[in-house]
């Protein structure tokens, strides 16, 4: 087990192109980390410091909503992750305590003092008592101590969604749901002003700056629900701000996920700006919450995602192609229990499936040729707008016959909000469309 561990770790998230082995981010499905277990970090922001890039975000449980931690992992091509830390776990008590909620972490590295700063949103269980935290450490990878709240005029900012920008000559922002830029402290450890309020904000805001514009992206109220996500522009960053509409068709949801970063690429003289966002997937947020990463496309005063990245080269930024063995089978079904089963010889194994508002959560495993189970995970088939695309890619299995299972679970994503509004699938059910294998 050790070995097919550490050979998923080596090729993860890498195709085959002209001899070489390129780094490859795969939308839309879990990734797997050093240890073959999924990457947890969502609500997530990266820093690209000391020739890698490092992902800091909430660290999900399958079971309940309570903070578990924060995590961080490392990377030095977007591709391929290496879990490092809980970088601040659940407290004893207080504002991420046992019965708390953690969430939209972010973190910057302050340019005066050399310290990591983290902000982040506290809450109840009940999303009653939102306050922003912030915590500090020396270390990038390190165990952060948790502040308190963070002040302006002497007191905390009881907010919740909440995101962070950091300008070209250093100076830190805090963007809170709903409207405030707020300025921070040479020191990143309080703020001094309200730069700005950006009428019509929603939640989940996003900044980056790109040829002297400044793009806050942002999303509606939905809960974990996707919602067509839209964008503001402004020449200075106090204002005025003018809102551009969407920055991906309408009715796709932003490729069915939520803003929560993006990340400035340098490209030798050219930096090309990559969306980060969220595909939540509650009740099993840990096993089947994944990611929608994509380049974005800018001209003056406008940007887009005019097309949805299945996979795309972490060196160009361009679209590239998953190229395997393609076994079409056509499977439908919500009977718990059912499920379809295909041999293969290693490789990677996934599978191309159709989701809608009547899917639920699928079980797949890899068992090896005497029926040893060596791979496992949950994957989710519910979208709000029907999606045809992959859902599952595996980790890389060493030379050797095994058998691929998909298989109806008889559970579904669901979930309702504090307004007691419900949301999720009605039904169970698992499609799939094709098997892919790459060797």
């Amino acid at each position: 087990m050790k070995n097919l561990i550490l050979t998923a770790y080596i090729l993860l998230c890498a195709v085959m192109a002209s001899g070489q082995v390129r780094p490859v981010v795969v939308n839309g499905v879990s990734w797997y980390d050093n240890n073959g277990e999924p990457v947890n970090a969502h609500g997530a922001c990266i820093v690209e410091d000391g020739g890698k890039y490092w992902l800091f975000g909430e660290y999900k449980s399958d079971t309940t909503n309570v903070f578990q931690g924060f995590s961080c992992y490392s990377s030095v091509d977007l591709a391929s992750w290496t879990f490092e830390n809980i970088v601040l776990p659940q407290q004893d008590s207080g504002m991420l305590g046992p019965e708390s909620v953690g969430e939209r972490v972010k973190v910057m590295k302050c340019p005066l003092t050399g310290e990591y700063i983290m902000l982040m949103h506290t809450d109840n269980l009940q999303y009653r008592n939102p306050v922003i935290g912030i915590a500090t450490c020396n270390t990038i990878n390190g165990d952060y101590k948790l502040q308190g709240p963070i002040l302006f005029n002497g007191e905390p900012i009881k907010r919740w969604d909440m995101g962070t920008f950091q300008d070209n000559d250093g100076t830190g922002y805090l963007l809170v749901h709903h409207g405030p830029v707020y300025k921070l402290s040479d020191d990143y450890r309080y703020v001094v002003e309200k730069t700005a309020h950006v009428e019509g904000m929603g939640e989940s805001p996003a900044m980056f700056r790109q040829d002297g514009v400044y793009f806050l992206l942002t999303s509606n109220l939905t809960s974990w629900e996707r919602n067509d996500n839209y964008y503001f522009t402004a020449a200075n960053i106090k204002g005025p701000w003018v809102k551009r509409g969407l920055f991906c068709p309408e009715g796709s949801l932003t490729y069915n996920s939520q803003s929560t970063f993006v990340l400035p690429i340098k490209k030798g003289e050219k930096t090309v700006h990559v969306y980060m966002g969220d595909r939540w997937s509650y009740p099993a947020q840990k096993s089947a919450g994944t990611y929608v990463w994509n380049p974005v496309e800018t001209r003056d005063s406008t940007m887009c995602i005019p097309e949805y990245y299945q996979a795309w080269d972490a060196n160009t930024c361009q679209k590239v192609e998953l190229k395997g063995k393609r076994i079409g089978v056509n499977w439908h079904s919500n009977e718990k229990g059912r499920s379809i089963k295909v041999p293969f010889e290693g490789g990677r194994i996934g599978f191309y499936g159709k989701t809608d508002k009547h899917g639920g959560y699928a079980d797949v495993a890899v068992t090896d040729k005497s029926g040893k189970k060596v791979f496992g995970a949950i994957v989710d088939c519910y979208s709000k707008v029907p999606d045809e695309s992959l859902r599952f890619l595996s980790p890389e299995f060493a030379a050797g016959s095994y058998v691929f299972t998909v298989k109806v679970t008889g559970k579904r994503p669901e979930w309702s909000d504090k307004r007691q509004i419900n949301y999720g699938s009605d039904d169970y059910y698992v499609d799939v469309i094709d098997i892919i294998v790459i060797d």
